[in-house]
Order: C-alpha cells, then structure tokens, then sequence
C-alpha cells in the first residue's frame, strides 16, 4: 500500500522550530559563558579577599611585637582567629621563617610545620598558590612579615576550593533561574510572532511560497489586461507590462514608488486612479490610446489602496468607427439605389413617350455629375484608401445636403506614402475630420461629435448649398490633411477644448472623433491645428512627417 505524501512543515512551523532552537542553544552558551566567567569571577574574588587579609595580618604592628616575644602563639593565636572569623576565610596562619606554625585553626596543629611553599615570600614577595594542606585544597596567599629590612615572619592565608565552589553553585542556581525564564519568554514571543507569520502566510511552506511568486510573476506579465496597484499614500506598490504600456511609462523609468500624479498622465485619467470611489468602465485618453479604468478600493479597517484594471480600447474604438463608415456607405448606396431607380424610371418613361432626345440628355447629365468627382478623386489622389475614403464619404455627405469637394491643389501620387503610415490612422483621421464637417456644415448649430458651438453664420456662407472642402497633399517632408467647411465654426474660447474627450453636442458616448485624431497624430509624430476656414467654418490642418518620424507636440 503507497503511504501518503507528507506535507513539508510550513514556513511559520520552520521558522518556529529554528527560533525554538536557536534561543536555546543562545540561552544555554549564555549560561555556560555566566557559569565560567562567575566560577572565574569568585576565584578571583577569593583571591583578593584572602590576600587582603593576609597582607593586612603582615602589616600589623602588634604582630611583629608578639613575634619578639618568646611565646608567640600566645598573643597570634587568637588575633588571628578573630580575623578569620570576622573576614569569613578558611584559616590564617603566622609562622616564622622556618615554617614552623604559631597559629591555625586547629590548635592541635600549632608548633607544626606549615604545608606549601615559601620560598618566593622569603625573598620578600607576595604570591598567591592553590594548594592541598591540612584543610583541603586551598587558594592561599603568603606573604612576608618585616621589621625594618628583616624578614621575621610569614603570614599566610586561604579560602578552600570547596567554599569557592558552593558560592558558584549558588549563582549557578540563580542562572539557571534566569535562563529557564529567558527561553520561556523567548519561546513565547517566538510562538506570537510565528503565530502572526502563519496568517499572513497562510499555512503555507517555503517551496508552496516560492511556486506561487513564480506564478505570480509569471501570471503579471502574461495577461494582456493592465494591472496597477496604489498603496494607502497613493504611491505605485505594483505594475505590470501591460499597464505600463497602456499608461505610456517607458521600460526605462522606474515607476515604483512614484506616486501617480508624478506619471504626467491626463488630467481626467490621473483624477480616475486618485478617487476614492470605485470607478466602472471608464473611458479616457492617454496620448496614445483609448483606455477603459476600473478602480478599486482595498478597505481592510482603513483605506490600504486602490487596484486598477485597464483594457486597450483603442483597437476596438477604430473598429467602431470603421463600422459606422461602413454602415454609412451601405445606407448611402442604399439611397443612390432608390435613387437610380427613380431616375431609370424616369428615363423609361421619357422613351416609352417618345421623347428620346430628352431621356438621354437626362439620363448624360446624370452620369457627368457623379463622373465629375470620381475622376478628380482618381487623378488627384492615387493612394487607394484615401481614395476610397473620400468616394464614400462624397457620397454620404450627398444624402444630407452636403457637397464635398476635393481641393485643386490636392495631390497624392501611389507610393507617395510609407508603408510605417498606417492606413487605419488615415480612415481615422481623414474619415473623423470628414464627418465632424459634414455634421457641421448640415445642421449648422453643432459640430457632430466634436460638438462645435452655435454661432451666427457669417455672411461668406450666404443661403449657398452647405459644402465640405478637403486638401490632401503629400511630398517628400509630409502629408497634409486638411478640411474645412461652411458651418458656424469654432469660438477661440473653445478651441482648447474641442480635442477634450466627451466633447459633443450629440449626448452621452459622443466626443471621441476629434480626440481620437489628435491620437491617431501624435503616434504618427505629426500635429493637428484649428482655425477659421475662409468659407466662415472650421478649418483642422493634420501634418504628419513622411521623412524623420520625430514626435512633435500636438497643437490646438
């Protein structure tokens, strides 16, 4: 039978047992080191202890005046006694120079000769010898008596071993108190803390911990959605590729720690990653791309930061505008169907009443028309897609009143344009600025999408049809787009404002055309200008640079 698989211990229990351990082996050298040092310590305690005592014996004057008697025992005895007693030492001894004892603590043992050594006190010195006598072994000190320059006598004291020893057990005792305390309490700190680690930790072990950071980092930079994370001060705590790209943060800065308003970011977006209020699908304009934002707040007690989500929108808004010229052309060949309809019934009926010179007259002026436009779209402007762009839009600007014209001066030959010239940047621009005219030019009270402000028509506009005019001009520095029209124009207090997203007489979802064509410019290097049109409209001058693709500032 297959045993199941162990789960390695956690982090926090890992940590947990090599504290436990540590502490241990800490407290248990720290009472080792105590114990040397105290045992050290009391050693060196005793040994000035009995040689102050014995040093303090041979300096006595009433000692030397009893060696000079003849009975010396009589007066040393108990002097020397009383300081044993009174110093607390294991004995003090007085002998003369012999060796011979005139005091001990076992009288019994006085006239006796004393056990150790003397010779280095009979040259005058004092020095201290561990030594087993009669009492034991013993720290003693010996040290000379003198009268004058003569050695007379040698005192001698000491402390036994065993004496020293139980005073070091008694600390000993004390440390060991210490120490059990000192682990418990390390213990119990260790346990909260480690406590603490395995919540935030939650349970898991060093290698489930590492797996998940791998998986982690790899799960950041992988989704194609940007993620960005603001700490409590609002400062960037995380950021992924993607949002760095969506934000237009350089691979070079370094973004961490910044806070947000230090990004140079639009107003609007910065005001959106600044709110404390969660934000749903919200569209805003980088310099580069349409972004949509989602905050939300991370509340735990107190406010800990924001996390925002951003999704590319640009892709998506360029299809959308896309569709809706797409949209707009098959509503227009719609109309040009039901048209032609007409206009062949009418010649069909001008034939069936016999008036064939008059079918036909009808039938050539109505081809001249259309003819008129193509021809000098075709021979003015041989790059395809703009080509096609204007045919369309010609021909919905039509169904609503509005002639669009194509400027003499125009001139685009095939291959004029690079190949980094995106096409769809072109519909963009081109298509955005076409329509916003057209809207302006027909309702005369709004710019479409741009959302113009009314104004009274000037008297250069007259009661003559609404008109759209378009120059497209491209030589070996660059391509301008320019298109103007016959509505009520742009006031200059508002210039500043018709690129702002959102901008729009239409409602609600409207005002990104011109916003997106200052985009769709400033990816190219190029600038968008706005001025009063001839006519009494609006004039937008795109330039985009076909040499040296260095960005410029856009302008309005």
């Amino acid at each position: 039978m297959r045993l199941p698989r162990t789960r390695p211990r956690s982090l926090a229990g890992q940590l947990f047992a090599m504290q436990v351990v540590l502490i241990a082996a800490v407290v248990a050298g720290c009472a080792v080191f105590a114990y040397v040092s105290g045992s050290a310590q009391a050693e060196q305690t005793a040994t000035r202890q009995v040689r102050a005592a014995a040093v303090a014996v041979a300096d006595s004057p009433s000692v030397r005046e009893a060696i000079r008697t003849p009975d010396p025992s009589a007066v040393l005895q108990p002097y020397a006694e009383q300081v044993r007693r009174d110093t607390q030492i294991a004995f003090v001894t007085i002998m003369d120079t012999e060796r011979r004892r005139w005091t001990h603590p076992d009288a019994s043992l006085i006239g006796e000769t004393f056990l150790g050594h003397t010779e280095e006190a009979l040259r005058g010195e004092t020095f201290t010898e561990t030594y087993t006598g009669t009492l034991g072994p013993s720290i003693r000190v010996v040290t000379p008596v003198r009268d004058g320059e003569r050695i007379i006598g040698l005192v001698s004291a000491g402390i036994t071993v065993d004496r020293v020893s139980s005073q070091v057990r008694e600390q000993l005792g004390a440390l060991a108190l210490a120490a059990g305390g000192a682990l418990a309490l390390g213990g119990i700190g260790t346990y909260v803390i480690n406590a603490r680690l395995r919540r935030h930790t939650h349970g898991m072990n060093a290698a489930e911990l590492s797996r998940l950071h791998d998986y982690h980092q790899a799960t950041l930079h992988a989704v194609r959605e940007g993620l960005l994370m603001l700490d409590g001060q609002r400062r960037i705590a995380l950021i992924n590729d993607a949002g760095r790209e969506l934000l237009g943060i350089t691979p070079e800065t370094e973004a961490l720690g910044r806070t947000v308003d230090e990004l140079a970011l639009p107003a609007p977006l910065t005001g959106a990653l600044l709110a404390s209020e969660a934000r749903v699908d919200e569209l805003h304009l980088t310099a580069d791309r349409v972004v949509v934002v989602n905050t939300r707040p991370v509340v735990g007690g107190e406010r800990r930061g924001t996390v925002v989500t951003l999704r590319d929108h640009t892709e998506l808004q360029a299809l959308t505008g896309e569709l809706d010229s797409e949209r707009g052309f098959t509503q227009a060949l719609r109309s040009q169907a039901h048209e032609a309809a007409n206009r062949l019934h009418t010649v069909v009926s001008l034939i069936e009443l016999g008036r064939v010179e008059e079918a036909v007259e009808f039938a050539t002026a109505e081809l001249e028309l259309a003819q008129v436009l193509t021809d000098r779209v075709v021979g003015a402007v041989e790059e395809p897609v703009l080509a096609a762009l204007l045919l369309g839009k010609a021909a919905q600007a039509n169904e609503r009143g509005v002639e669009l014209e194509l400027a003499e001066d125009s001139l685009i030959d095939d291959g004029a344009l690079p190949d980094s010239l995106a096409q769809r940047d072109l519909v963009t621009i081109l298509g955005n600025l076409i329509d916003n005219a057209v809207d302006a030019a027909s309702e005369g009270d709004g710019h479409g999408s741009a959302g113009a402000v009314p104004a009274q028509r000037t008297a250069s506009q007259g009661a003559g049809r609404a008109r759209v005019t378009v120059t497209a001009l491209a030589d070996d520095r660059e391509l301008l787009l320019r298109v103007s029209d016959t509505g009520p124009g742009i006031g200059p207090e508002e210039a500043d404002d018709v690129f702002r997203r959102g901008w729009s007489t239409h409602g609600a979802g409207r005002g990104l055309g011109l916003a997106l064509v200052r985009q769709a410019a400033h990816r190219n290097g190029g600038s968008v200008e706005l001025d009063r049109a001839p006519e009494g409209g609006a004039r937008f001058t795109v330039r985009l640079p076909l040499g040296d693709r260095t960005a410029t500032e856009v302008t309005a």
